[in-house]
């Protein structure tokens, strides 16, 4: 069987069809365009689940720890609920207060955990607070830790 080609005026034959490289590149421009805004979208829905959580950090504990003018040496715990009510009562934080220099110098290790997830370490923070009007720590003579 013969197959025809037409002719253009100016005796090239006429063509009405892609090639195959131009139809790869086509699909290839689409996809790439496709998995653009899929990533997009990935992204937002990622942003807006966030949003629905209280954004905690151990700076909230923190913040608490810098309004006291006092500080004693000891490992204390608690729940974060109790500074920022319900909303993030799933929340558990440990502090540790220890005196690094003599000049009642604090160093104090924050460790924020998740209860709801098994206590997994959300936030760590550490810090050094100056207090001269804290009791005397075991750097500056105390016998015994309180």
């Amino acid at each position: 069987m013969k197959t025809r080609f037409t002719t253009s005026a100016r005796g090239v034959p006429d063509r009405r069809a892609f090639s195959l490289l131009e139809v790869m590149v086509a699909i290839g421009i689409f996809f790439m365009g496709t998995f653009a805004i899929l990533g997009l979208v990935s992204t937002s829905l990622g942003n807006a689940r966030r949003l629905q959580r209280p954004i905690v950090d151990a700076g909230l504990v923190a913040s608490e720890l810098v309004l006291t003018n006092k500080l004693v040496e000891g490992v204390y715990t608690g729940n974060l609920g109790e500074f920022l009510g319900k909303s993030c009562q799933d929340y558990s934080f440990t502090y540790a207060v220890e005196e690094t220099q003599t000049n009642k110098l604090f160093k104090v290790d924050i460790i924020l955990q998740d209860d709801a997830r098994g206590h997994a370490v959300v936030s760590k923070l550490s810090l050094l607070l100056f207090r001269p009007q804290s009791p005397a720590g075991s750097l500056d003579g105390a016998t015994t830790r309180r």
